[in-house]
This record gives structure tokens, sequence and C-alpha cells, in this order.
């Protein structure tokens, strides 16, 4: 072993360790410095609530530019209804955020006032605060209430141009149901036809003994009563 040496060494020797460059970067989160901010209202959670509770809301058609983001200036939520705007999801959301505001608006004027108050006079009662549930519950029945009357309103103007000869022809709806109607009649005869050629295309594919078609033999083998059919599948096997 000494006189004549190994090539190669015998001995195994450690391979090199490589960090695992993937594990540490799944640990590390991305930078946000160059990510924009995200930009939330209170309005929008108030949204979320409303027409997570009303979805048809949104199926109803709405003129784009009623909001301008300036509602504040243009209309007082001091009530639910407008004049010369309609009643819609969006004024439950901005008369329940004016009740929110308003009502921190006078306590904090409560609270100044008892603070400024001199000695011997008596303080000024401080509203309880308004919850959102709460300011909630009352917008919303402001609204059912201003749509009802609406549809009141609506339906008097109808039967008053009726009792004058006025004429009313078919609604969206009713056009609507008649089409679906038509489609529906449309498809029967389609889908009876279809049936009507895959039976015979079944039938003149095959042929049992003696002439018979596979509709013959079926009808021959069926049973024709519900106890026959019993009878069959409890008859003992031979």
């Amino acid at each position: 072993m000494t006189d004549n040496p190994p090539a190669q060494t015998l001995v195994r020797t450690q391979p090199v360790q490589h960090r695992d460059l993937a594990a540490k970067q799944r640990l590390k989160k991305p930078s946000r410095m160059f990510q924009p901010q995200r930009i939330s209202y209170q309005e929008d959670e108030l949204r979320h609530n409303f027409f997570a509770d009303h979805p048809w809301e949104l199926a109803r058609p709405r003129v784009i530019v009623e909001n301008n983001g300036n509602d504040h200036q243009t209309w007082d939520w001091s009530k639910a209804h407008q004049p010369g705007r309609p009643v819609s999801g969006e004024s439950v959301i901005q008369r329940q955020l004016w009740l929110l505001q308003n009502n921190q608006s006078e306590r904090g004027r409560a609270q100044t006032a008892n603070r400024r108050l001199s000695s011997g006079q008596s303080p000024k009662p401080i509203p309880e605060a308004l919850s959102t549930e709460a300011a909630y519950d009352q917008a919303r029945k402001e609204f059912y209430e201003q749509r009802h009357f609406d549809e009141v309103e609506r339906n008097v103007a109808r039967e008053e141009a009726m009792s004058t000869g006025a004429y009313f022809d078919k609604g969206a709806l009713e056009i609507g149901m008649e089409l679906e109607n038509a489609e529906f009649e449309r498809w029967k005869t389609w889908a009876k036809s279809q049936v009507t050629l895959m039976e015979q295309a079944r039938n003149s594919a095959y042929t049992g003994f003696g002439g018979q078609t596979a509709a013959e033999d079926e009808t021959a083998s069926a049973p024709d009563t519900l106890e026959q059919a019993i009878d069959n599948l409890t008859a003992p096997r031979a």
C-alpha cells in the first residue's frame, strides 16, 4: 500500500452543503414600498352590508350621473326622501352616514357646552351614542316607507289614468315571459324530434330473434304490473 499508493483517495469526503435559498425566499415577505396604499371609505362597508341584504337592488336601472361625489353639498340627508332624486340603496347609505356623523357632532357639542357651564347651571343632556346597526335600521325603515309610498302613488296614478280611458300595453315582465314561453315550446318540439330520431336509430341498429326489434323485445320482456316485477325480483334462482 505504501509502495503502490492508490490513484485516488478512498476516503469519501463530505460534499459541500448548499443553502436552501428557495425556502428563505418563501419566508421573506415581499416589500410593499412601491405598492399603492389601499383606499377605503366608510361608505364602502355600509354599501357592502346593504347590498348583501338587498341584492336585487343592483338589478334596478340607475342613471350614472346621479352621483358626482358632492352629494353633501347638493342634498340634505337629514331625511331619506330628496326631491328630484329617486330613492335607492345609495339613499340608505348616505342617510345612515349622516345619522352616524350627526350623532357624533351632537354629542361633541353637548359635551363642550357642559364643560363651559358655570357653577349653578344645569348640564345639557348628552344624546346616546348611535351604533352602526341602529343607524342602519332607521335608514332602512325610512327607505321601505318611501318605497311603499312611491308604489302606492304609481298604482293610484295608473288607476286614475285607466278610469279616463287610458290603455297600457304589456310591461317588460309580461313580454319577457311570453318570449320565454315561446322559446320553451320550441325547445320541447325539438326535444321530441330528437327522442324520436334516437329511438328509430336504436330500433334499426338491433334486431332480435324471430325478426323482432329492440322495442318489441323490451315490450315482451317488460313486466305487466308492479306485482309481477316484484315477483320476478324475489323469485328463487335455479
